[in-house]
């Protein structure tokens, strides 16, 4: 889908479908008002008809004339301004609506409403975030993939001349935020016989060759090596081998410390020994949501040429239960030397993590951020909306909180006071690997505080965003537009 930024009198577009912004008082906009008038008056007729519901998102196709075929007229509530919700829904409606007509393209005069503390940066990124993700299909392990439903093909978006060169920077960079969604996406949507640790690391070096990037996969024996116990605790009950992938994107200065993305990268979760319950188990094949997230980052920083300096690192295994997989009550040393009473092996995902956040130091990063799918308790805590934000740094809380709300993809910061580790103590090692019911997202959080050390460090966990279920089940790509906007801000020394 190709965006572009417009400045021409939206009345003499040649266009499917103008999409026509309706707020307040049922008002026209500037351009609503010049189409309108070049129509002889058919959006006010029709305006005033009432068939078009107050409320944000209600929509109304009338016919057009000779250049453009059709106007979509929606609505952005009652309000003289309308809400950030307000003017998502209104557009996520116009462009719903318009894929139930032949339009392949259209001309979209959203960004002249008008929408609390709000310009047209902001509308063009909304406008373009939910085009692509309206758009986005995930058919190609089906025999016969659907072929009736057909995206726009093109969206032209008007703006003021004054604001054009801003509005198409967004527009572009919007697009390559997209990309590393819909990259997310698709390995978060693969089903776990196809997508194992050995996919994604062939899927990392066709990315660094696709866009010259260095990319290191360690082994078992490396790993061995280096010592993670900790790590290679969890992939010793599959027949897949681990891996621990490492991405460089070098954008910015040589001697610029990187930003360091390590994402979980649990193929499959079945819990191992502490095996989950049969319901449902097929959605833990987006436990490698984390890993999914630190492509997607990389691949829309690819697109928008940043510059700055990002690695990634995916630990990638299995959890699976077998005749050599780690019990409960088994003892496990990490990279770090410090011991782990593994008490349940359904709390795989800390294990793997610790050894890379402890792996992480070796590239003096500024930051170190995790994502993982990591706790059904951040889940209750937090629901679906807003992903669970761990730190003690509060300028990193702040730089992750401002990026959400930027992008769309919100999170919340959660408290990880000393306090909580006193749930983690064991008799008989270091730490235990989990501490209970109460307080478990903030407990697990703590877990991976004793590795992160020397760093700036933030913990994300994704596992009530990551994905959706039930009816429209599938991977949402979440948080790859909060940690681009995070990474764009700390490009642009923000």
């Amino acid at each position: 889908m190709q965006f572009s930024v417009k400045t021409s009198a939206p009345e003499k577009a040649k266009t499917d479908c103008a999409i026509v912004p309706v707020s307040g008082a049922k008002e026209l906009t500037a351009g609503g008002r010049a189409i309108d008038a070049a129509l002889d008056g058919a959006l006010a007729r029709g305006l005033k008809s009432g068939d078009l519901a107050k409320k944000a998102g209600s929509t109304l196709m009338l016919p057009g004339g000779v250049g453009i075929r059709r106007v979509l007229l929606v609505s952005l509530g009652q309000d003289a301004e309308a809400t950030e919700k307000a003017f998502s829904d209104a557009t996520r409606a116009a462009l719903r609506a318009l894929g139930t007509t032949a339009s392949r393209e259209a001309l979209s005069l959203l960004t002249e409403a008008p929408v609390a503390a709000r310009g047209t940066p902001w509308k063009v990124r909304v406008q373009v975030s939910v085009a692509r993700d309206l758009a986005y299909r995930f058919d190609r392990l089906k025999s016969k993939p659907e072929t009736d439903v057909k995206p726009l093909e093109r969206l032209d978006i008007v703006a003021d001349k004054r604001e054009a060169a801003a509005a198409q920077t967004e527009a572009d960079r919007s697009a390559a935020v997209a990309d590393g969604v819909d990259l997310a996406r698709d390995l978060g949507n693969l089903p776990g016989n196809v997508c194992t640790p050995s996919y994604l690391a062939q899927q990392a070096r066709n990315m660094g060759r696709r866009h010259k990037l260095k990319v290191q996969v360690l082994e078992r024996p490396q790993m061995e090596a280096l010592k993670m116990g900790a790590l290679l605790s969890v992939a010793r009950g599959s027949e897949e081998p681990p891996k621990l992938i490492v991405i460089e994107y070098r954008g910015g200065p040589a001697r610029q410390a990187p930003v360091v993305l390590v994402g979980k990268g649990i193929t499959f979760d079945t819990g191992g020994i502490s095996i989950k319950p049969a319901a449902d188990m097929d959605e833990m094949k987006f436990d490698m949501a984390g890993a999914a997230s630190v492509f997607g980052t990389l691949r829309a920083v690819v697109g928008m040429k940043l510059p700055i300096n990002v690695v990634g690192l995916v630990p990638a295994s299995e959890n699976m239960p077998s005749g050599r997989a780690t019990k409960p009550g088994d003892i496990v040393t990490s990279m770090s030397g410090q011991t782990v009473e593994i008490l349940n092996t359904d709390a795989e995902g800390r294990l793997i993590l610790c050894d890379s956040l402890t792996y992480a130091a070796r590239f003096k990063p500024s930051t170190v951020i995790d994502i993982a799918t990591l706790t059904g308790a951040c889940v209750i805590a937090l629901g679906h909306h807003n992903s669970g934000l761990f730190t003690k740094a509060d300028a990193l809380a702040a730089e992750l909180v401002s990026a959400g709300r930027e992008a769309g993809d919100t999170c919340w910061h959660m408290p990880l006071d000393d306090e909580y580790q006193e749930q983690l103590k064991s008799p008989f090692a270091d730490m235990a690997n989990v501490g209970g019911r109460a307080a478990g997202a903030v407990t697990a959080a703590c877990f991976l505080a004793r590795f992160a050390k020397g760093y700036d460090w933030a913990h994300l966990d994704i596992a009530g965003t990551a994905w959706k279920s039930g009816q429209n089940k599938g991977a949402t790509g979440r948080p790859v537009p909060m940690l681009t906007r995070f990474l764009i801000a700390r490009a642009e020394g923000r």
